[in-house]
């Protein structure tokens, strides 16, 4: 029989860690309350970032913090610090400065690009932790933001700071638009090995594949090479046609036969007819 059903572990925490019984709880509230000392009420009651520390970190600008929290992705200027092994697709927790949890994201670069690239998607949002307008809003006040705007009251962009025709090529040569951009191609040992596996796997499948259709050819040459074979096929179609005529025919021969039938039984039907109306007229 089942005496006692617990939970041993659930994600990071596990059946020992933090313990504490309802007293501490009542206590801590209670030490709170009246003398507004929060130490006690902390030990009881754990950060939300005890949850996620088995996730690589990547820390983010003050600036680009409110517009994470907006949904927007993570890029290369709003990156200040990132932890070491971060590979592509793997799941990373954006935090402050602080050590905020802002947001789990997927990871779009590896550690090296980060650290060599300039521009690109650091990470796309998978679940965002912090409520909104915690921190001030910042986005739009860059450089490139300023220039855009200009160019949009100026009439050289459109009204969604999209091109026009009145968009100088300078601009449309610096300017790249990333939220729509693909992350980019691994490079190193890890790719070489995937490519070498697909390039077999092609080559594989090439070299399967020719042989049916050289088998096929082999066939097809060799009725047409043959006499015979070309004789007899020849024959073969010339009797079919033939059948097929000949019941034709039939079926055309049925048919005006019970054309005929037809008004035949007829008129018997109608000699009948009058044949009883002059008998009952006589009696």
């Amino acid at each position: 029989h089942m005496q006692e059903l617990r939970r041993v572990q659930s994600g990071v925490l596990g059946e020992k860690d933090n313990m504490v019984t309802m007293h501490d709880v009542m206590d801590a509230q209670h030490v709170y309350d009246t003398t507004k000392d929060e130490s006690y009420l902390r030990r009881v009651v754990m950060p939300l970032e005890v949850l996620l520390t088995n996730y690589k970190r990547i820390v983010v600008k003050d600036s680009a913090v409110n517009a994470i929290c907006y949904g927007a992705k993570l890029m290369i200027p709003g990156l200040l610090r990132f932890a070491d092994g971060i590979e592509v697709n793997t799941e990373v927790v954006l935090m402050t400065t602080k050590g905020e949890a802002i947001a789990v994201a997927i990871a779009q670069m590896t550690t090296s690009v980060m650290a060599t690239v300039d521009h690109g998607v650091v990470a796309k949002i998978k679940r965002v932790i912090m409520e909104r307008d915690v921190y001030p809003r910042r986005w739009g006040l860059g450089p490139m933001a300023q220039h855009k705007k200009s160019l949009i009251q100026q009439g050289k962009l459109d009204k969604h700071g999209k091109p026009n025709d009145k968009t100088p090529k300078e601009f449309l040569q610096s300017y790249k638009d990333f939220s729509k951009s693909h992350p980019p191609p691994l490079t190193g040992t890890s790719s070489a090995p995937a490519a070498a596996a697909a390039a077999a796997v092609s080559t594989s499948a090439s070299a399967e594949m020719t042989p049916v259709k050289n088998e096929e050819n082999v066939k097809m040459e060799g009725t047409s090479d043959n006499g015979d074979d070309g004789g007899d096929s020849a024959a073969d179609t010339s009797e079919k046609k033939k059948k097929k005529k000949a019941s034709k025919k039939r079926e055309a021969e049925d048919e005006a036969a019970n054309s005929d039938e037809a008004p035949r039984k007829k008129d018997k039907k109608e000699k009948k007819k009058k044949k009883e109306k002059k008998k009952k007229k006589t009696e």
